[in-house]
Protein backbone atom coordinates (compact mmCIF):
# COMPACT_ATOMS: atom_id res chain seq x y z
CA UNK A 1 0.00 0.00 0.00
CA UNK A 2 1.25 3.56 -0.75
CA UNK A 3 1.17 6.88 1.77
CA UNK A 4 1.14 10.12 -0.27
CA UNK A 5 1.48 12.82 1.95
CA UNK A 6 0.60 15.91 -0.35
CA UNK A 7 2.28 19.41 1.50
CA UNK A 8 1.92 22.55 0.11
CA UNK A 9 5.28 24.14 0.13
CA UNK A 10 8.62 23.83 -1.47
CA UNK A 11 12.39 24.02 -0.75
CA UNK A 12 12.19 22.67 3.10
CA UNK A 13 14.92 23.23 5.36
CA UNK A 14 17.59 20.58 5.87
CA UNK A 15 16.44 19.47 8.51
CA UNK A 16 13.04 19.02 7.73
CA UNK A 17 14.07 17.04 4.43
CA UNK A 18 16.59 14.89 6.76
CA UNK A 19 13.73 14.37 9.56
CA UNK A 20 10.95 13.02 6.57
CA UNK A 21 14.04 10.94 4.39
CA UNK A 22 14.81 9.15 7.66
CA UNK A 23 11.18 7.65 8.79
CA UNK A 24 10.25 7.42 5.12
CA UNK A 25 13.47 5.21 4.57
CA UNK A 26 12.60 2.80 7.70
CA UNK A 27 9.06 1.75 6.08
CA UNK A 28 9.32 -1.59 4.13
CA UNK A 29 8.64 -1.41 0.49
CA UNK A 30 5.19 -2.88 0.70
CA UNK A 31 4.47 0.48 2.45
CA UNK A 32 5.83 3.14 0.71
CA UNK A 33 5.59 6.96 1.95
CA UNK A 34 5.82 9.45 -0.66
CA UNK A 35 5.57 13.17 -0.66
CA UNK A 36 3.98 15.21 -3.28
CA UNK A 37 4.89 19.08 -2.58
CA UNK A 38 2.16 21.52 -4.24
CA UNK A 39 3.80 25.37 -4.66
CA UNK A 40 1.97 28.09 -2.12
CA UNK A 41 -0.42 30.12 -4.01
CA UNK A 42 1.26 33.40 -4.43
CA UNK A 43 0.57 36.27 -1.85
CA UNK A 44 -0.21 39.44 -2.65
CA UNK A 45 -1.39 42.37 -0.63
CA UNK A 46 -4.93 41.89 -2.24
CA UNK A 47 -4.87 38.65 -2.29
CA UNK A 48 -8.19 36.76 -0.73
CA UNK A 49 -7.06 34.21 2.06
CA UNK A 50 -10.25 31.65 0.74
CA UNK A 51 -8.56 31.96 -2.96
CA UNK A 52 -5.30 31.10 -1.85
CA UNK A 53 -6.53 28.63 0.35
CA UNK A 54 -8.76 27.14 -2.83
CA UNK A 55 -6.20 26.94 -5.13
CA UNK A 56 -3.76 25.61 -2.91
CA UNK A 57 -6.46 22.68 -2.17
CA UNK A 58 -6.96 22.10 -6.03
CA UNK A 59 -3.18 21.51 -6.05
CA UNK A 60 -3.72 19.12 -2.84
CA UNK A 61 -6.08 17.32 -4.19
CA UNK A 62 -4.71 16.78 -7.65
CA UNK A 63 -1.56 15.44 -5.93
CA UNK A 64 -3.33 12.11 -3.86
CA UNK A 65 -4.60 9.18 -6.83
CA UNK A 66 -7.91 8.53 -7.47
CA UNK A 67 -9.46 6.13 -5.56
CA UNK A 68 -7.23 6.94 -2.16
CA UNK A 69 -8.88 7.47 1.25
CA UNK A 70 -7.62 11.21 2.01
CA UNK A 71 -7.34 12.42 5.49
CA UNK A 72 -6.96 15.80 6.52
CA UNK A 73 -4.61 17.19 9.06
CA UNK A 74 -6.86 19.98 11.00
CA UNK A 75 -5.91 21.13 14.46
CA UNK A 76 -9.96 21.29 14.69
CA UNK A 77 -9.85 17.58 13.43
CA UNK A 78 -10.13 14.16 15.72
CA UNK A 79 -6.86 13.86 17.92
CA UNK A 80 -6.07 9.69 17.38
CA UNK A 81 -3.52 8.18 20.20
CA UNK A 82 -0.58 6.42 18.61
CA UNK A 83 -2.26 2.79 19.14
CA UNK A 84 -5.40 4.44 17.27
CA UNK A 85 -3.59 5.20 14.73
CA UNK A 86 -1.60 1.73 14.36
CA UNK A 87 -5.09 -0.12 14.07
CA UNK A 88 -6.13 2.56 11.85
CA UNK A 89 -3.17 1.59 9.60
CA UNK A 90 -3.91 -2.30 9.87
CA UNK A 91 -7.28 -1.66 8.74
CA UNK A 92 -6.09 0.64 5.87
CA UNK A 93 -3.30 -1.95 4.79
CA UNK A 94 -6.12 -4.94 4.56
CA UNK A 95 -8.73 -2.48 3.11
CA UNK A 96 -7.51 0.42 0.72
CA UNK A 97 -5.37 1.02 -1.98
CA UNK A 98 -3.67 3.97 -0.58
CA UNK A 99 -4.45 6.95 1.95
CA UNK A 100 -3.57 10.29 1.19
CA UNK A 101 -2.94 12.85 3.69
CA UNK A 102 -3.53 16.93 3.32
CA UNK A 103 -1.20 19.45 5.00
CA UNK A 104 -2.04 23.07 4.11
CA UNK A 105 -0.54 25.81 3.80
CA UNK A 106 0.14 28.60 6.11
CA UNK A 107 -4.11 29.60 5.65
CA UNK A 108 -4.88 26.23 6.51
CA UNK A 109 -6.96 23.19 4.19
CA UNK A 110 -9.69 24.76 1.80
CA UNK A 111 -13.65 23.76 2.24
CA UNK A 112 -13.21 20.87 -0.74
CA UNK A 113 -9.91 19.29 1.04
CA UNK A 114 -12.28 19.01 4.19
CA UNK A 115 -15.02 17.61 2.46
CA UNK A 116 -13.18 15.39 0.40
CA UNK A 117 -11.62 13.98 3.30
CA UNK A 118 -13.00 10.76 4.82
CA UNK A 119 -10.80 11.92 8.15
CA UNK A 120 -9.96 14.79 9.78
CA UNK A 121 -6.92 13.96 12.19
CA UNK A 122 -5.07 16.24 14.63
CA UNK A 123 -2.15 15.94 15.75
CA UNK A 124 -3.02 18.31 18.79
CA UNK A 125 -4.10 21.55 19.98
CA UNK A 126 -1.26 23.41 19.02
CA UNK A 127 -0.68 25.20 16.27
CA UNK A 128 2.71 23.50 14.83
CA UNK A 129 5.13 25.18 11.90
CA UNK A 130 3.67 23.07 8.64
CA UNK A 131 7.35 21.97 8.24
CA UNK A 132 7.52 20.19 11.43
CA UNK A 133 4.39 18.07 10.57
CA UNK A 134 5.88 16.41 7.65
CA UNK A 135 8.42 15.20 10.13
CA UNK A 136 6.04 14.78 12.76
CA UNK A 137 3.72 13.10 10.46
CA UNK A 138 6.46 10.56 9.08
CA UNK A 139 7.21 9.18 12.64
CA UNK A 140 4.32 8.49 13.77
CA UNK A 141 3.70 6.52 10.60
CA UNK A 142 6.35 4.44 11.13
CA UNK A 143 5.85 4.61 14.87
CA UNK A 144 2.30 3.01 14.19
CA UNK A 145 3.53 0.50 11.94
CA UNK A 146 6.23 -0.86 14.21
CA UNK A 147 3.36 -1.54 16.59
CA UNK A 148 1.49 -3.48 13.96
CA UNK A 149 4.88 -5.90 14.02
CA UNK A 150 5.61 -5.66 17.51
CA UNK A 151 8.83 -4.13 16.82
CA UNK A 152 10.82 -2.58 19.62
CA UNK A 153 10.98 0.89 18.65
CA UNK A 154 7.38 1.65 20.11
CA UNK A 155 8.21 1.60 24.39
CA UNK A 156 4.99 2.01 26.48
Amino acid sequence: MQLVVAAVGQRMPGWVQQGWTEYARRLPRELSLDLREVRLAKRSRNAAVDTLRSQEGEALLAAIPSGYRMIALDERGREWTTRELAGRLEDWMREERGVGFLLGGPDGLSEACRRRARDTWALGRLTLPHPLVRVILAEQLYRAWTITRNHPYHRE
